[in-house]
Protein backbone atom coordinates (compact mmCIF):
# COMPACT_ATOMS: atom_id res chain seq x y z
CA UNK A 1 0.00 0.00 0.00
CA UNK A 2 1.21 3.42 -0.12
CA UNK A 3 0.36 6.68 1.79
CA UNK A 4 1.00 10.36 2.00
CA UNK A 5 3.19 10.87 5.05
CA UNK A 6 1.37 14.79 5.87
CA UNK A 7 0.34 15.32 2.07
CA UNK A 8 4.26 15.08 1.33
CA UNK A 9 6.05 12.34 -0.05
CA UNK A 10 4.60 9.00 -0.94
CA UNK A 11 5.56 5.97 1.34
CA UNK A 12 5.20 2.65 0.87
CA UNK A 13 4.09 0.62 4.01
CA UNK A 14 2.10 -1.67 5.73
CA UNK A 15 -1.63 -1.78 6.73
CA UNK A 16 -1.56 -1.42 10.34
CA UNK A 17 -5.65 -2.19 11.71
CA UNK A 18 -6.21 0.58 14.88
CA UNK A 19 -9.23 0.56 17.34
CA UNK A 20 -10.55 1.42 20.61
CA UNK A 21 -13.18 0.63 23.19
CA UNK A 22 -12.76 4.58 23.41
CA UNK A 23 -14.93 4.87 20.20
CA UNK A 24 -18.64 4.33 20.60
CA UNK A 25 -20.40 2.29 17.33
CA UNK A 26 -20.99 5.27 16.10
CA UNK A 27 -17.89 6.57 15.72
CA UNK A 28 -17.82 9.22 18.68
CA UNK A 29 -15.05 9.30 21.09
CA UNK A 30 -15.99 9.07 24.56
CA UNK A 31 -16.24 12.40 26.26
CA UNK A 32 -13.78 11.31 29.32
CA UNK A 33 -10.98 11.36 26.72
CA UNK A 34 -11.97 14.95 25.75
CA UNK A 35 -11.33 18.47 27.07
CA UNK A 36 -14.75 17.84 28.58
CA UNK A 37 -14.17 14.84 30.37
CA UNK A 38 -11.15 13.46 32.68
CA UNK A 39 -8.82 14.47 29.28
CA UNK A 40 -6.67 11.33 29.31
CA UNK A 41 -5.37 9.31 26.24
CA UNK A 42 -7.69 6.58 25.00
CA UNK A 43 -6.69 3.12 25.04
CA UNK A 44 -5.17 2.24 21.46
CA UNK A 45 -5.15 -1.40 19.70
CA UNK A 46 -2.68 -1.57 17.12
CA UNK A 47 -3.28 -5.16 14.46
CA UNK A 48 -1.27 -5.96 11.98
CA UNK A 49 2.34 -4.34 12.77
CA UNK A 50 5.18 -5.49 10.70
CA UNK A 51 7.92 -7.82 11.69
CA UNK A 52 11.12 -5.63 12.28
CA UNK A 53 9.69 -2.62 13.84
CA UNK A 54 11.65 -1.27 16.50
CA UNK A 55 9.22 1.33 17.82
CA UNK A 56 5.98 3.11 17.47
CA UNK A 57 5.09 6.67 16.92
CA UNK A 58 1.25 8.56 16.93
CA UNK A 59 0.28 11.92 16.26
CA UNK A 60 -2.98 13.05 16.64
CA UNK A 61 -4.67 15.96 14.83
CA UNK A 62 -7.77 17.72 13.81
CA UNK A 63 -8.15 18.95 10.43
CA UNK A 64 -11.46 20.72 11.20
CA UNK A 65 -10.06 23.14 12.93
CA UNK A 66 -11.25 26.57 12.50
CA UNK A 67 -7.39 27.63 11.36
CA UNK A 68 -6.71 24.45 9.83
CA UNK A 69 -4.80 21.02 11.36
CA UNK A 70 -4.90 21.16 15.10
CA UNK A 71 -2.32 18.64 17.14
CA UNK A 72 -3.49 16.93 19.93
CA UNK A 73 -0.67 14.55 20.28
CA UNK A 74 3.20 13.40 18.40
CA UNK A 75 4.87 10.85 20.81
CA UNK A 76 7.35 8.42 19.19
CA UNK A 77 9.53 6.07 20.54
CA UNK A 78 6.89 3.90 22.07
CA UNK A 79 7.77 0.45 22.88
CA UNK A 80 6.23 -2.03 20.28
CA UNK A 81 2.69 -3.44 21.82
CA UNK A 82 -0.64 -3.98 20.42
CA UNK A 83 -2.13 -2.10 23.08
CA UNK A 84 -1.69 1.00 24.24
CA UNK A 85 -3.14 1.75 27.72
CA UNK A 86 -6.08 4.42 28.37
CA UNK A 87 -4.01 7.66 29.80
CA UNK A 88 -0.14 6.14 29.39
CA UNK A 89 2.04 8.25 29.49
CA UNK A 90 4.66 8.30 27.21
CA UNK A 91 8.31 9.02 27.53
CA UNK A 92 9.20 10.85 24.30
CA UNK A 93 6.62 13.45 23.43
CA UNK A 94 6.45 16.63 21.10
CA UNK A 95 4.92 19.45 21.47
CA UNK A 96 1.03 20.00 20.80
CA UNK A 97 -0.79 22.80 19.41
CA UNK A 98 -2.11 23.41 22.84
CA UNK A 99 1.67 24.28 23.57
CA UNK A 100 1.82 21.11 26.12
CA UNK A 101 4.04 17.54 26.08
CA UNK A 102 1.21 15.72 26.61
CA UNK A 103 -2.23 14.26 24.68
CA UNK A 104 -5.02 16.70 24.81
CA UNK A 105 -7.99 15.35 23.80
CA UNK A 106 -10.79 16.43 21.51
CA UNK A 107 -12.65 20.35 22.07
CA UNK A 108 -13.89 21.24 18.99
CA UNK A 109 -15.37 25.19 19.44
CA UNK A 110 -18.48 24.04 17.59
CA UNK A 111 -19.87 21.31 15.40
CA UNK A 112 -18.83 17.79 15.01
CA UNK A 113 -15.04 17.48 14.08
CA UNK A 114 -12.60 14.48 13.20
CA UNK A 115 -10.04 13.25 14.85
CA UNK A 116 -7.06 11.38 13.26
CA UNK A 117 -5.37 8.72 15.65
CA UNK A 118 -2.53 8.05 13.35
CA UNK A 119 -0.14 5.01 14.17
CA UNK A 120 3.07 4.62 12.31
CA UNK A 121 5.79 1.46 12.83
CA UNK A 122 9.46 2.41 12.19
CA UNK A 123 12.23 0.42 12.05
CA UNK A 124 14.40 2.83 14.31
CA UNK A 125 14.12 4.83 17.43
CA UNK A 126 14.21 8.10 16.71
CA UNK A 127 16.19 11.39 18.44
CA UNK A 128 14.43 13.86 18.81
CA UNK A 129 13.70 16.30 21.61
CA UNK A 130 10.61 17.56 23.09
CA UNK A 131 10.13 20.51 21.21
CA UNK A 132 9.30 17.95 18.30
CA UNK A 133 6.43 19.23 16.22
CA UNK A 134 4.10 17.16 13.87
CA UNK A 135 6.34 18.03 11.23
CA UNK A 136 9.32 17.67 12.56
CA UNK A 137 8.54 14.29 13.53
CA UNK A 138 6.82 13.72 10.06
CA UNK A 139 10.80 14.55 8.62
CA UNK A 140 12.02 12.28 11.36
CA UNK A 141 10.25 9.31 9.93
CA UNK A 142 10.83 9.62 6.67
CA UNK A 143 12.51 6.10 4.99
CA UNK A 144 11.46 4.55 8.64
CA UNK A 145 7.98 3.83 8.74
CA UNK A 146 6.74 -0.31 8.00
CA UNK A 147 3.86 0.31 8.68
CA UNK A 148 0.55 3.04 9.19
CA UNK A 149 -2.54 3.04 10.24
CA UNK A 150 -5.65 5.25 11.28
CA UNK A 151 -8.70 5.14 13.47
CA UNK A 152 -10.98 8.20 12.82
CA UNK A 153 -13.08 9.36 15.99
CA UNK A 154 -15.84 11.98 15.82
CA UNK A 155 -16.53 14.52 18.71
CA UNK A 156 -19.09 17.24 19.32
CA UNK A 157 -19.21 19.58 22.64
Amino acid sequence: MKAAVSNQTEVSYYTMKISSEAVDEKGFILPQYTCSGANISPPLDIAGIPEGTRSLAIIVDDPDAPGGDWVHWVAWNIPVTRHIKEARQMEEQGVNDFRQNRYDGPCPPHGIHHYHFKVYSLDCRLSLTEKTTKKVLDQAMQGHILGFGELIALYRR
